[in-house]
């Protein structure tokens, strides 16, 4: 099993941005935010790119690959 882990609270907060307007930036709803923050799931691909565009962030700024192996 992999995951990834992520920077996205660290970076929305250097931004002073809440989770509602991030996630209205970035065209998801704000418990999508919420799970991705907790780690519960991984964002697409485009999504990924779409908030490292809206925090002013590379990709591998905020998103670090966790395996268990």
């Amino acid at each position: 099993l992999s995951m990834l882990d992520n920077q996205i609270s660290i970076w929305r907060a250097h931004k002073k941005m809440t989770q509602d307007q991030l996630a209205k930036e970035v065209g998801v709803t704000r418990q999508t935010i919420v799970a991705l923050e907790k780690n519960r799931y991984n964002p697409s691909l485009d999504l990924a790119f779409r908030i490292s565009k809206a925090l002013g962030k590379k990709i591998d700024e905020i998103f670090t690959h966790i395996s268990d192996e």
